[in-house]
């Protein structure tokens, strides 16, 4: 029996994104409809991990305390929508100290792989910044973007070809439980080959 694993980033996919960060408990506000299609995954058999980077620790903006309690209401509220996030993985590493778990690196997903032993071939990997696509593919992950946070500039417009092959789009996250839900049930493998298909969803 595969798992079914959904990987979402957190900040502009599942919430709202700040180009001032979000820093507080106070300033995570759930986008319209997300935690409702998280808890709508989860009925439906998937877990759901997060891969966040989280730089703002490493400039010194906030603090694990801080972050813990940004999560604490993340759980809480999804909680009383039905629903549940596994685990959170996190970069806490600011651009200039070159790690391997910021996003673009693969290093989130290859956590998150050993966590669960399995090979993220073909599990559906949602974001809104090319970034977020790029880490997941990197280790084979199915890539969707949202056109919630920063993703919104790509409304309306081809996405530029640096974005992954098979790149689909969802106008946000409930919108993408929507169309996995409707998916037949299958291995991620199997998905990955019906989603790859040249051009879909570009």
């Amino acid at each position: 029996m595969h798992t079914k694993l959904v990987i979402l980033d957190r900040d502009g996919t599942i919430n709202q994104d700040s180009d001032d960060y979000v820093k507080s408990a106070d300033e995570w506000i759930p986008l319209p409809g997300a935690l409702d299609a998280i808890a709508r995954l989860n009925h439906a058999g998937w877990h759901v991990a997060v891969a966040s980077n989280q730089s703002g620790l490493g400039r010194g903006l906030f603090d694990v305390v801080a972050l813990n309690a940004m999560h604490s209401k993340m759980h809480k509220l999804l909680s009383a929508a039905g629903g549940r996030i596994d685990a959170v993985f996190f970069c806490p590493h600011s651009p200039e100290e070159s790690c391997s778990c910021r996003k673009p690196a693969s290093g989130l997903f290859e956590q998150i792989g050993e966590r669960y032993g399995m090979d993220l071939q073909g599990v559906p990997s949602v974001g809104d910044t090319l970034r977020d696509l790029q880490a997941g593919a990197a280790v084979g992950c199915s890539p969707h973007l949202v056109l919630t946070g920063k993703g919104e500039k790509f409304k309306d417009k081809p996405l530029p070809d640096e974005f992954p092959a098979g790149t689909r789009v969802h106008a946000d996250l409930s919108a993408f439980a929507d169309w996995l839900i409707a998916q037949p049930d299958m291995s991620p493998k199997a998905a990955a080959k019906s989603i790859h298909k040249p051009g879909a969803g570009a």
